[in-house]
């Protein structure tokens, strides 16, 4: 099995495969907003490309946009590194077949469902846990793993 390395995987922040195939199956390994090149989490509007921030939901009310904004930044920023990643191991966001989103407080999950959608034409199962932390550090709100189904790849 072979994992490309480019610009377009999720970089794990630590020594695992961003993905592997076991057949037709795919499994991504958990995605978080991180940079570890930058060494920083993604917290909010400023920190995601300008394009993505209307797309995300920043509206240009403080008020809003601070109380949404890192959720949004991090949901944003995970599913567009989880669609990269899932092209390139050959497939797109419609061959997901499960997804499981783990967040840090469950009261994120509408802001998060809403960013989502825009994502995915066809929703995969999917199962949403609530954990006490994530890696690496206390700003990361959100963690989504999946599992792909791309037949007759690699």
């Amino acid at each position: 099995m072979t994992v490309d390395s480019s610009q377009d995987v999720a970089k794990p922040l630590a020594g695992y495969a961003p993905y592997r195939r076991a057949g037709d199956l795919v499994y991504f390994a958990g995605i978080i907003a991180a940079d570890p090149a930058a060494g920083r989490v993604i917290n909010g509007y400023a920190d995601i490309p300008e394009h993505a921030r209307s797309e995300a939901g920043q509206i240009g009310e403080m008020s809003t946009d601070e109380h949404e904004g890192p959720i949004a930044a991090q949901s944003w920023y995970v599913l567009d590194a989880l669609r990269r990643t899932v092209q390139t191991a050959g497939g797109t966001l419609d061959d997901l077949v499960n997804v499981t989103q783990y967040f840090t407080d469950l009261r994120d999950y509408p802001v998060y469902s809403r960013i989502r959608a825009k994502f995915f034409r066809v929703p995969p199962a999917s199962t949403c846990v609530q954990v006490t932390e994530l890696l690496p550090n206390r700003l990361t709100r959100l963690e989504v793993q999946a599992v792909a189904y791309i037949p007759g790849r690699e």
